[in-house]
């Protein structure tokens, strides 16, 4: 298992199009992968668990990647994140 925590750049938070981005990754990949704020835990191949998060500007989201491509699994999300879900 690895994590990483990640702070989400663009300046409309995690709404459907960066969530489906989000998705679509994810499920490229054989590991389970969460997302984590406030102490609650989603899972990052669903797109309403991901909504539900709420998740605004500078909000700060734990990426956590289990399994047998954990680490590009956990690399590419993580570029998501730092590209701003290509938005700005």
């Amino acid at each position: 298992m690895v994590e990483q925590t990640v702070t989400i750049k663009n300046r409309a938070g995690m709404h459907a199009r960066p969530a489906s981005l989000l998705v679509q990754t994810a499920n490229r990949f054989a590991s389970d992968i969460y997302l984590e704020k406030d102490g609650e835990k989603i899972n990052g191949k669903s797109i309403m668990g991901i909504l539900t998060l709420a998740a605004t500007y500078n909000s700060s989201i734990k990426i956590i990647a289990d399994g047998s491509d954990e680490q590009q699994a956990l690399q590419s999300i993580c570029r998501l994140f730092e590209n701003k879900f290509e938005e700005e």
